[in-house]
């Protein structure tokens, strides 16, 4: 029985990156012997076992052979007979096709080492074409390592299974998985760019890949593209370490742009609305988190108004943090406003003017408003006018309104 390091851990080492998690693979072993040694059986597909004292996971070698459509259809073997090239062989990259011995000597059979060198993403071997969340992995991949670049010949196969209908096998809840772990990483935009390339994001969130194309007014958008914006609005959220839920209410908020009609472009009035529509839509088929689709449904329908707060009266803002629910959520309320920024700071540049170094004056007004909003003393407002209960709410709003007003001193 042999043991050997094997996948992301031996990859990040190799890149000088640090190490979080190690996975093995064993080889010459039964499950009957790794249970006599201690070991904890917790696969279910095929033999997966935890140490007992680093509670590390160690996989019995293994081949597979595809049975059916989709990352499912898959039968597994494990056998003492299984070499670890075997076990190598059916892995997605060549740069996760490592393995190392106890002694550090290095099992390299698919010259994953120098895919690490040249910075290529590329595929073992044509087997990575029977599971369509490759094509996510490796999305999420570049996001992670955006100095590495697509093999040709992978961007092909990936073509090729997206054409096939693969990628249409795939269960919502994987999707979501892959594309949120995407969206943490480092440059999020390179995750949707390598979609985009092979056809996938069409299939998977087509309201997201029809705003590549679709212009806006040069004035306040110097990169035009909708599409590009989005780049720079979900790079922007990353840069700044922003949450999930910011990032992909960033990440949606435009969602309108996409459905405004043609011959009004490139304005896009009304694409607020349009986009809350189509992000429910979305959020449903791929069972978003709630947490996420509800800020992003609240960022898509205010971020416009956002946008303007400086131009608001005092009844227009207290009107908005009633209807985000902000006086009882003001942490969310924040989030939103975080989403509004990435929105305001993923543009490009002209003429010298760049919207990353211009003042997001807008949040700061909302956040102080709010305070001065939830200032006020509904109890005591509610007392005054306990003998008309009906016109408690008026006069709780026409309170905050004024605390408001006192702020921005309309």
């Amino acid at each position: 029985m042999k043991t050997y390091v094997v996948g992301g851990a031996v990859r990040d080492d190799l890149l000088g990156l640090p190490v979080k998690d190690r996975d093995w693979v064993v080889v010459g072993a039964t499950p009957e012997q790794m249970l006599a040694a201690g070991f904890r059986p917790v696969g279910k597909d095929f033999p997966v076992f935890l140490h007992p004292a680093t509670q590390e996971e160690y996989a019995l070698a293994r081949t597979e052979r595809k049975t059916a459509r989709g990352y499912h259809g898959f039968v597994f073997h494990t056998a003492p007979d299984v070499t670890l090239e075997q076990d190598l062989v059916r892995r997605d990259l060549t740069i996760n096709a490592i393995a190392r011995a106890d002694d550090g000597t290095l099992t390299d059979p698919f010259g994953g080492r120098a895919d690490i060198d040249a910075k290529v993403f590329r595929h073992v071997s044509n087997a990575f074409a029977e599971d369509p969340v490759r094509i996510l992995r490796l999305a999420r991949f570049a996001a992670r390592f955006p100095q590495f670049t697509l093999a040709p010949e992978t961007l092909a196969l990936m073509r090729q299974m997206v054409e096939q209908g693969e990628v249409d096998a795939l269960v919502p809840e994987r999707v979501w998985q892959e594309i949120a772990r995407g969206l943490m990483e480092a440059a999020p935009s390179r995750m949707l760019a390598v979609l985009r390339d092979c056809g996938a994001l069409a299939r998977i969130m087509p309201e997201l890949d029809k705003l590549w194309g679709v212009p806006q007014p040069p004035l306040h958008h110097p990169e035009v593209d909708t599409g590009v914006h989005m780049m720079l609005v979900i790079d922007y959220a990353a840069d700044c370490r922003f949450d999930l839920p910011v990032r992909f209410a960033a990440l949606m908020h435009d969602l309108g742009k996409g459905v405004t009609p043609p011959q009004h472009w490139p304005s896009h009035h009304g694409h607020e609305g349009l986009g809350v529509k189509l992000i429910g839509d979305l959020c449903k088929r791929l069972k978003v988190p709630n947490e996420c689709r509800e800020l992003a449904l609240m960022a898509a329908r205010e971020h416009g108004n956002v946008s303007r707060a400086e131009t608001l009266r005092a009844n227009t803002v207290v009107t908005l943090f009633e209807r985000c629910d902000a006086l009882r959520k003001p942490a969310r309320f924040a989030q939103m406003l975080q989403a509004c920024e990435c929105d305001y700071r993923g543009r490009g540049s002209s003429g010298g003017d760049d919207f990353r170094s211009r003042p997001f004056a807008q949040a700061k007004l909302l956040l102080g408003a709010l305070a001065c909003a939830r200032a006020v003393d509904a109890g005591a407002v509610a007392q005054r006018h306990a003998d008309k209960p009906e016109h408690i709410k008026d006069a709780v709003h026409a309170a905050r309104v004024s605390a408001v007003k006192a702020l921005l001193r309309e």
